[in-house]
């Protein structure tokens, strides 16, 4: 299914609230590592669906903003605000000023949203705060939007800013928000682990050992000098349903030919992410010289020694780079692709970490290597044509949010910024299927979909 201007009729916002912590909270900056420098300064959008609830919007948006301000007391950082400083670095006052919460109501049902697609018309059910309009300092880090729709079913849509943390800490906060909502316990009772200073002191001691790729231009279209025509050309955004059927044959297929440095068995995600690069490649016509990069992102909390406190509230995410020639991609089986995803991520040891932060600490300007949620935003890192950069949220607690209105029916991203992106996201439903939301250059997106199933 591809991206299309189905006409759903927009929210309309009845009130704005700025919610507060309910108790004072610390009061002082807080530092923020290199992984958090690497990550967007934009929200990062995620909606969730829940069908006749029979609430009205005021009560429904009453029980969130009561709930929110009592999970701030503990969550006080979310509260805060950012500031850019030299470097393109930002730093993070915790100061209390609080977090937006919006009411809307939409004529529109549910099902007007199909597959739940991140399209336009989805990213409308999230607050939008335009960063070039006004100082950084005054916005909210949490924005979110309670949408009462025409058949009854309610949409929770939130963006938080990425710099202060990953999935893992955000889905931690949610969780016991959603966990006070519906009336579980009064307070937190899962704490996170704010000191940053742990990772701090890593950065401190690092050095670079080793050379990060990580950190070099990316690879160009051959015979291109720089990538600002390719930010430029029309996008789309696809979503695709993969089976567990669908999805073993995948992984079997990638197994048949490992070598035997690849004794352990290829995972799905490796084995997907290994067909996604192949077809993408395919797609875009991409010459057999052509040298081409994805994304693996590595949790660095298990990796690091001694490893990272379990509820460490922050990014622990660091980005690494698997490379190819086109040519090798695709005439080669698919356990080659596989393999060069592993091959990255298999080599991020303690030591490699502690360089790569190294590095980051030392970089003439942050925002170079960060993203933006915006799509089509021509600011910092580009990973498109002929690149990829691939999210995946298989291992994320992602379902179970329930407010008091029942679990949700759908939970997933808002947005796919830009050309090359990428997400996979397990099914809801919990068989074993996956999605992936993509976006890719108009032009190459109907290449995409017959490739993707054809090469299966």
């Amino acid at each position: 299914m591809v991206e299309k201007n189905t006409a759903i009729p927009s929210p309309v916002v009845k009130v704005e609230h700025i919610v507060k912590p309910a108790e004072p909270t610390p009061n002082h900056a807080m530092y923020l590592t290199g992984c958090d420098q690497l990550q967007a300064i934009t929200h990062a959008p995620t909606v969730y669906f829940y069908r006749h609830t029979p609430t009205t919007l005021s009560e429904a948006a009453q029980k969130i903003k009561e709930s929110l301000s009592k999970a701030l007391v503990v969550f006080y950082p979310i509260a805060g605000r950012i500031k850019l400083v030299e470097k393109g670095r930002v730093e993070l006052y915790c100061n209390g000023e609080g977090a937006l919460l919006v009411e809307a109501e939409s004529e529109a049902t549910i099902e007007q949203y199909g597959s739940f697609m991140p399209t336009p018309e989805l990213r409308q059910l999230i607050p939008t705060i335009d960063l070039m309009a006004g100082t950084l300092t005054e916005v909210p880090l949490l924005i979110c939007q309670v949408t009462k729709f025409k058949c009854g079913g309610i949409c929770v849509g939130m963006g938080i800013c990425h710099s202060i943390g990953d999935g893992q800490s955000c889905l931690h906060f949610i969780a016991e928000w959603s966990k006070i909502c519906r009336g579980e316990s009064k307070t937190v009772t899962s704490m996170p682990y704010l000191d940053r200073g742990i990772l701090k002191k890593v950065e401190t001691l690092a050095e670079q050992k080793f050379h990060h790729p990580e950190f070099d231009q990316p690879p160009l279209l051959i015979g291109k000098s720089d990538n600002i025509e390719e930010r430029k050309k029309p996008t789309t955004v696809s979503k695709i349903k993969i089976t567990k059927e669908q999805v073993e044959k995948l992984k079997n297929r990638a197994n048949e030919n490992r070598t035997v440095d690849d004794a352990r068995g290829f995972s799905r995600y490796e084995a997907l992410s290994g067909h996604i690069w192949r077809t993408a490649s395919k797609a875009r016509g991409l010459p057999d010289e052509q040298l081409s990069r994805v994304e693996v992102a590595a949790d660095i909390r298990s990796r690091l020694n001694p490893k990272l406190p379990e509820k460490y509230f922050g990014n622990t995410i660091i980005r690494v780079w698997a490379f190819s020639k086109v040519g090798d991609l695709l005439n080669k089986p698919l356990s080659y692709a596989a393999s060069k995803l592993r091959e990255r991520s298999e080599n991020i040891s303690d030591e490699y970490i502690k360089s790569y932060l190294s590095v980051l600490k030392n970089v003439p300007d942050a925002s170079k290597y960060r993203n933006f949620h915006t799509v089509g935003c021509t600011m910092g890192a580009f990973n498109g044509n002929p690149n990829l950069e691939c999210t995946s949220w298989i291992s994320l607690p992602m379902f179970g949010t329930d407010w008091g209105w029942g679990k949700e029916i759908h939970m997933g991203p808002g947005a796919v910024s830009m050309d090359g992106k990428l997400f996979i996201l397990p099914a809801p439903e919990g068989d074993g299927s996956l999605n992936v939301c993509i976006r890719l250059q108009v032009e190459h997106m109907e290449a995409f979909h017959k490739y993707f199933y054809q090469d299966m």
